[in-house]
């Protein structure tokens, strides 16, 4: 079974920059395409960044030109570079995987989630 630990939120002010990481076991890393997704208060679950097994980036509209995905095969790590930050990211940050890009874009995911990561961006 896949798992996601997901880690590097916190409490920034607007403007500031956070990094997070994801470490993914019981899977062949290298073969999956991954996604960064967030929940905010009241909100459904939306895909902010992905990344196919090849390299190729995805990124929602409104954090294009911020933010930044990336892995790192050799680590079963995938990471979300977040700059200029805003109080509207602020949200619970997920990971997950799947063979499919599409399905990582869709968010059509039959794994379970981890815990997320909590992001607050807040003066």
């Amino acid at each position: 079974q896949v798992q996601f630990v997901e880690s590097g939120g916190g409490l920034v002010q607007p403007g500031e920059s956070l990094r997070l990481s994801c470490v993914v076991s019981g899977s062949i890393f290298r073969l999956y395409a991954m996604g960064w997704y967030r929940q905010a208060a009241g909100k459904q679950r939306e895909l902010v960044a992905a990344i196919s097994s090849g390299g190729s980036t995805k990124y929602a509209d409104s954090v294009k030109g911020r933010f930044t995905i990336s892995r790192d095969n050799a680590k079963n790590t995938v990471y979300l570079q977040m700059n200029s930050l805003k109080p509207e990211d602020t949200a619970v940050y997920y990971c997950n995987a799947d063979l499919y890009f599409s399905a990582v874009l869709a968010g059509t995911l039959g794994g379970s989630w981890g815990q997320g990561t909590q992001v607050t961006v807040s003066s």
